[in-house]
């Protein structure tokens, strides 16, 4: 287990460090140009993100979003970048030990680059919530999220092929 906060440099007579400040809510995981916060009641462990392309992520969400409710449940919070190129989908935590689909990656957060507290604008106006944690579930179910990706890939191969 790592030391936090812990002056092991510190010799006869010299004052003992401050203890510890008690460990804080859990963060969530973010992109370092993403910084909307979070209720700290919205994640009870640090989810790990799942990032895509935005077009197959756009997909994705509206397939989810078709699906829930009936067999599925629906899409968690959708984080976007300031560039537009990706789209991060919180997922619980553990899923990067197991994630392995193509054209995507997950990453295990351990709850590092999310503030929480009052609400404050994003970093930059670009970038931000797609789907704020107050707007839907707590995260998207990664078997849900992976057959979304898979059908939204094959929608998108689909109309590129056409044209």
């Amino acid at each position: 287990m790592d030391s936090i906060g812990t002056n092991t440099a510190a010799g006869p007579g010299a004052a003992s460090p401050a203890p510890s400040p008690v460990p804080g809510p859990v963060h969530p995981p973010v992109h370092p140009t993403l910084a909307p916060p979070l209720p700290p009641q919205a994640f009870p462990a640090a989810p790990d993100l799942v990032t895509v392309p935005t077009r197959q992520g756009l997909e994705a969400v509206d397939i989810i979003r078709r699906g829930a409710g009936l067999t599925a449940p629906g899409v968690g919070p959708v984080l976007h970048d300031g560039s537009g190129d990706t789209l991060g989908f919180l997922v619980p935590p553990g899923t990067a030990d197991a994630w392995d689909l193509p054209g995507s990656a997950c990453t295990q957060t351990n709850g590092r680059g999310m503030r929480f507290g009052d609400a404050v604008s994003p970093a930059s106006d670009s970038s931000g919530w797609l789907l704020p944690p107050e707007a839907v579930g707590p995260v998207t179910d990664p078997e849900v999220l992976r057959a979304a990706l898979g059908e939204a890939a094959r929608l998108i191969e689909a109309a590129d092929n056409c044209r």
